[in-house]
């Protein structure tokens, strides 16, 4: 059974989700257009997993001026590397691919192994520094606001995201799908037959590197593969910590 035929159930306010979805993106690229001709001043972090592609779909339908970038890990599954090829040919936007600095990852595979992300939450959180965050701020440097495939129902510590989040001083956080349902995500996707990560179809349904994701069983929760060695408390990257969160001391 496919991700589609297994998810796309979607809340009977869908309709009305949708049309604040496509409100607010539309808004940013007004919002932060460029100046006076100059680069674009927000983008889309996708991970290329369910949501992502409906807000990079939403991007290229839309003919937004907004930019989409790839945090290229190193360490992503093959699927996911082939999706990110069918993106960068099919999409209107063109799609900036960040990876790491290779001197520090290698510095880091010699010292600690491949396997380091194992052995403890320090050294995870020191693989996702070198491999994500660092990206992460280069990719963002000289944007005024970024969009994130963000929803209130895939965690705990997520369960309070807002369509826009101020709380950073360096740039504003929008996150368009705050409101929608996993069944509202998968009708979309099959509603325009949007082109998805295979891996989805087995029972991933959040993705990162490969080394740090699993599929999930019937009845776990959501986020349940994502480093399912560590305590639920620190499963985050760093990437979407709030600021007021008390695991950002934790988190490089």
């Amino acid at each position: 059974m496919s991700a589609i035929d297994l998810n796309a159930n979607p809340s009977k306010d869908f309709e009305a989700k949708l049309a604040e979805t496509v409100a607010l993106l539309q808004q940013a690229a007004l919002d932060y257009a460029p100046l006076n001709g100059g680069a674009v001043r927000v983008t889309q972090a996708s991970s290329l997993g369910a949501e992502d592609v409906v807000v990079s779909h939403l991007i290229n339908t839309l003919q937004l001026n907004i930019g989409i970038f790839v945090l290229e890990t190193g360490k992503l599954h093959p699927e996911t590397l082939a999706l990110l090829a069918r993106l960068k040919a099919s999409s209107r936007v063109p799609v900036e691919v960040f990876t790491p600095v290779s001197e520090s990852v290698i510095q880091f595979v010699a010292k600690e192994g491949e396997e380091a992300m194992y052995k403890s939450i320090a050294l995870r959180k020191a693989c996702c520094h070198i491999r994500k965050m660092e990206p992460l701020a280069r990719a963002l440097a000289g944007k005024a606001a970024w969009i994130t495939g963000l929803r209130r129902e895939q965690s705990g510590a997520r369960a309070e995201v807002p369509l826009i989040d101020t709380s950073e001083a360096a740039r504003v956080k929008i996150n368009p799908l705050a409101n929608w349902t996993w069944g509202d995500v998968w009708h979309f996707i099959a509603l325009k037959k949007i082109d998805y990560n295979p891996l989805h179809d087995q029972f991933f349904p959040s993705i990162g590197c490969a080394p740090c994701t699993r599929a999930i069983s019937l009845g776990e929760d959501f986020r349940a593969g994502r480093w399912w060695w560590e305590d639920e408390a620190a499963k985050e990257c760093g990437l979407h910590v709030a600021a007021t969160s008390p695991l950002q001391k934790a988190t490089p």
